[in-house]
């Protein structure tokens, strides 16, 4: 029964963020309720997989980069309308992860356990998917909002690098923002998961501390670099972005 009630649960709550959103016309249909029930698909899925993972070590990698993988797809996705959307948001994703990751794991900040690794990998890959998003769509909806400014600068004999620096730069700040105030209200406002999850995995207070203190600092420089290639590479078009 106990199930039967969870599940419940969990639908009541989707239903009625779906609900809420179609009421104010927010405009994402039944996206809160299907994102959810693809959620809830691939965390079944990757529970299963993780018992491998955790049992055979070199698998760690593998699962690596099964998750670049979808995090490049997915970001990917949103980013079609932007010029080279698909693969700015593929090395943004992996540019900014292996960033993050390298020298963290290289520096040994984390127990090199597979438990560790692919706790701190899925984050700091989450994040960089989201920075990838954020900075990209930022930079198409800016750059179509100041299309004149941008042909003014074209015209003038300025290179496309040149034409879309402010914007670029803008839409980088604006992507880390929402992860810099959560960095901040760590403790205060938020306990986030990789500590939460740390104790009830049986570590001490102070030893998850340092975890998520390491997550931190990993996802803001995965978000940084990714962002940047993002940006970056979107400046680079030759062509006045329309959104």
């Amino acid at each position: 029964m106990q199930q039967v009630e969870f599940w419940a649960g969990l639908a009541a709550l989707s239903l009625v963020t779906t609900g809420l959103a179609r009421w104010a016309r927010v405009g994402l249909g039944w996206q809160p309720a299907l994102a959810l029930l693809r959620a809830t698909v691939q965390l079944g899925v990757v529970a299963a997989l993780l018992r491998g993972v955790i049992t055979v070590p070199w698998t760690v990698v593998a699962f690596i980069v099964l998750m670049l993988t979808t995090a490049s797809w997915t970001s990917g996705g949103r980013l079609s309308r932007l010029p080279r959307g698909r693969r700015s948001a593929a090395l943004g994703v992996v540019g900014g992860a292996t960033a993050a990751l390298v020298p963290a794991l290289g520096l040994r900040l984390v127990t090199l356990d597979t438990q560790h690794v692919v706790a701190i990998g899925g984050i700091v890959i989450g994040g960089a998917m989201n920075a990838a998003t954020l900075s990209g769509r930022g930079f198409l909806h800016t750059a179509a909002l100041r299309r004149d400014e941008v042909e003014g600068w074209l015209a003038l004999g300025a290179t496309p690098v040149r034409a879309y620096d402010d914007i670029a730069r803008r839409s980088v700040r604006e992507a880390l923002l929402p992860n810099l105030d959560q960095t901040r209200a760590t403790g205060l406002v938020t306990l986030p998961g990789a500590f939460v999850g740390a104790l009830f995995g049986g570590a001490g207070p102070l030893e998850a501390a340092k975890f998520q203190l390491v997550v931190l600092a990993s996802i803001g420089l995965a978000m940084l670099v990714c962002g940047l290639v993002v940006t970056g590479l979107a400046s680079r078009s030759p062509y006045v972005i329309v959104d």
